[in-house]
């Protein structure tokens, strides 16, 4: 297929997100036996990959508010239901229009992400015990004020929308060569689904093998897999608070049904362990939620599903980033998690 490489530049450029370096990792080469890449996500304004795809339904909100009038008009007050990292995204891109934020998070959202929220300009409440409260709440005050602009953690076609200007960054950075792998972490599902609707447009949809990760306890597309439909969890038990959602979106389900596309399910430990080496080998700092993608080439992952597999492969890793970290954290990970190296779960769709 024939691609504008202006066009390609031209929407990566806009804000409120960067183009992030894709880079060729030594040590996890080395660990997975073959190329891996890492797309470095944690460089985004927000410390995520939500700045992408939080930050497209923001910018676009923005511009089509702004398009109604010209007249002055209030600032748009920008209001999500967050664990954390979607809500940072969305406060920080936000503040780059000049608009205001507030982040409506669950009990279950520490205080070290709520006190990066409020440096970032953002309003913190809390409410409910989890996800869905808030999300709830937020629903309820957007129908109550018309100046509110509903922002959604992960499902949403303009999220997915910014999400997928990662694969258009990725063609230009590995000159037009799809690589064989990507892998990359699932909570909701808003990344997995930019990625697939990135593959279609470059028509690498049969040519890219997809790595849905997920941590134990929070595994609702993987659960979801197993069942043969898409389920609900009673909750959420991983220490990978991000990929905190009880359900994946019907579009993820929808996407998860093509062959290219498949379930791999690790441990709290596992995640945890691949947190403290690519700190100590990458000097890297991830939150569990992304570290789950990066234990695929420690755990014998990438051999075992990988078409074709060899030496040669070449894979890309999305390091997601996130703020929910520190070096405190990882140091209790070390004594936590030290020596505990579970069997991976695989679920194939298909």
């Amino acid at each position: 297929m024939t691609v504008d490489i202006q066009d390609i530049k031209t929407t990566i450029s806009r804000p409120p997100w960067v183009t992030t370096p894709c880079v060729k990792s030594n040590s996890l080469s080395t660990s997975a036996g073959c190329d891996i890449f890492m797309k470095l996500e944690q460089f985004q304004p927000s410390g995520s990959f939500k700045s992408r795809g939080v930050g497209n339904l923001v910018w676009r909100t923005f511009q089509q508010r702004s398009a109604k009038s010209n007249h002055p008009k209030p600032k748009t007050h920008f209001i999500s239901s967050s664990g954390g990292n979607a809500g940072l995204a969305a406060t920080v891109a936000a503040k780059m229009l000049g608009q205001h934020a507030t982040v409506i998070v669950p009990e279950s959202t520490g205080e070290m992400m709520r006190n990066k929220i409020i440096a970032a300009g953002g309003n913190v409440v809390v409410h409910g015990q989890a996800l869905p409260d808030a999300d709830e709440y937020v629903r309820v005050l957007v129908s109550q004020d018309s100046n509110l602009a509903y922002v959604p953690p992960f499902d949403h076609k303009d999220i997915w929308e910014g999400n997928s200007t990662i694969i258009d960054e990725l063609y230009l950075q590995l000159n037009g060569s799809p690589p064989d792998a990507i892998v990359c972490s699932v909570g909701g599902g808003g990344l997995l689904n930019g990625i697939m609707l990135g593959l279609e447009r470059y028509g690498w949809s049969d040519l890219v093998a997809v790595l849905g990760m997920e941590t134990k306890g929070a595994d609702s597309l993987g659960e979801s897999i197993r069942a043969g439909h898409i389920v609900t969890l009673p909750g959420i038990t991983s220490i990978a608070r991000s990929l905190g959602v009880t359900r994946v979106s019907d579009k993820t389900w929808e996407f998860a049904q093509q062959e290219n596309v498949k379930s791999v399910v690790l441990s709290d430990a596992q995640a945890a362990m691949a947190c403290v080496r690519l700190a100590a080998e990458e000097k890297i700092i991830v939150e569990p939620a992304c570290g789950v993608s990066v234990a695929a080439c420690y755990q014998e992952v990438l051999a075992a599903i990988v078409p074709n597999f060899n030496k040669n492969s070449k894979v890309v890793i999305i390091v997601c980033g996130g703020s929910n970290i520190s070096v405190e954290t990882l140091v209790e990970y070390q004594k936590q998690y030290s020596g505990r190296n579970q069997a991976l779960i695989y679920n194939d769709c298909q």
